[in-house]
C-alpha cells in the first residue's frame, strides 16, 4: 500500500529518527500505530464510565455548577500541577 507523506508528517519522522531512539522510518511508523492502538483500545474499555461522565458533567453545568469560563484557566493549571 503506497503512502504520500504530508511535509509535515516526514518532518515528524525526520524528528524521531534524530532523536536516536528509532533506526528508520519504519520503526517510527510501527511505533505510531501501535500507540494509536493502544489508545484506542484504552478508550473502548473505558468509553461507558467516560459517557457517564461527560454526562454528569453536562447535568452539572445545566443546573448552573461547575467552574466559570474566567476561573477555568487557573483551576485546570492547579490541577495539572497536583502530584499523580
Amino acid at each position: 500500500m503506497p503512502l504520500q507523506l504530508s511535509p509535515q508528517q516526514e518532518s515528524r519522522i525526520a524528528e524521531a529518527l534524530r532523536s536516536g531512539a528509532y533506526q528508520d522510518p519504519n520503526e517510527v511508523i510501527d511505533r505510531a500505530l501501535e500507540t494509536l492502538r493502544e489508545q484506542d483500545e484504552w478508550l473502548l474499555a473505558r468509553r461507558e464510565a467516560i459517557d457517564t461522565k461527560i454526562r454528569r458533567g453536562v447535568k452539572e453545568l445545566e443546573r448552573g455548577e461547575g467552574i466559570g469560563e474566567d476561573k477555568l484557566d487557573d483551576y485546570l493549571t492547579r490541577l495539572k500541577a497536583q502530584p499523580e
